[in-house]
């Protein structure tokens, strides 16, 4: 596989779009083949194999595109197909996990009172019931889902303020977020909702995502194997999704240009 090849990424959708952001501000040199799966989102309130069968169908896509490694910018694709992707696929290939480790290490030995937010099939999965086992003897770690924040990523809604803040309360006013020390956005959709986050949480409790630990796990990877693009390689971004609306495509572009 050459190094000039591009890196394949995709999502259920949109939601991707920031972990795409975060590799290029790593990796400015490398070529991304985005690919988001809007038509049949949101992965997380659907079933474990039509998940699954969702994920190979779009990973094959990318390696036929000749991609030489791929990021399922996904915490539900990775959550219940990722172990199948690598079966298949003779490529490196990067998931996502909600970044609970990264929250409770901010007590460094106390206790963490953590919320991790992300779709219901995330909460639901093995993987994440073996990730939360691994803290919850001596952090608090409550699950909130939250797939409405993804309905409004796909459906363009993120400038309705009121929307967001109310739906935003719908999920957490049930919490006495005064005594909560992170909130893990355990969702890639979740990172366009962190100034949103921002507003609602108290001043001392910290947003963490995946992101950026996601594109440096790739980098290391990409040099170990010697894949990583020349530095005369010119980086660029190509966007496809299942929906092919040209609304859908002004979105896409929106939200990889959006400050977050």
């Amino acid at each position: 596989m050459s190094s000039t090849a591009p890196i394949g990424v995709f999502d259920s959708g949109l939601g991707g779009l920031s972990v795409v952001r975060q590799i290029r501000h790593g990796l400015p040199h490398e070529r991304i083949l985005y690919y988001g799966d809007s038509a049949n989102a949101p992965y997380g309130t659907r079933p474990p194999e039509e998940v699954r069968s969702l994920a190979l169908g779009v990973a094959r896509r990318l390696v036929d595109q000749g991609a030489k490694a791929m990021v399922v910018a996904c915490n539900t694709a990775t959550s219940v197909a990722i172990d199948h992707l690598r079966d298949v696929f003779d490529i490196p290939i990067i998931g996502m996990e909600p970044a609970l480790k990264v929250a409770c290490d901010q007590g460094h030995g106390s206790s963490q009172k953590v919320i991790v937010a992300a779709t219901p099939l995330t909460l639901r999965e093995s993987k994440f019931a073996a990730l939360m086992k691994r803290f919850s003897r001596t952090n608090i770690i409550l699950r909130q889902p939250c797939p409405d924040l993804v309905r409004i990523v796909e459906e363009g809604q993120l400038d309705d303020h009121e929307l967001v803040d109310t739906t935003l309360h719908q999920y957490f006013d049930a919490y006495n977020l005064d005594t909560v020390d992170s909130v893990v956005l355990g969702c890639t959709h979740f990172v366009f909702f962190r100034n949103d986050f921002r507003r609602l949480l108290p001043r001392t409790t910290a947003i963490i995502d995946g992101n950026k630990g996601t594109a440096h796990h790739l980098s290391v990877v990409l040099e170990s194997l010697g894949l990583m693009a020349p530095e005369n390689q010119r980086g660029g971004t190509q966007v496809s999704n299942s929906n092919p609306s040209p609304a859908l495509k002004r979105l896409s572009q929106d939200l990889l240009e959006r400050p977050l």
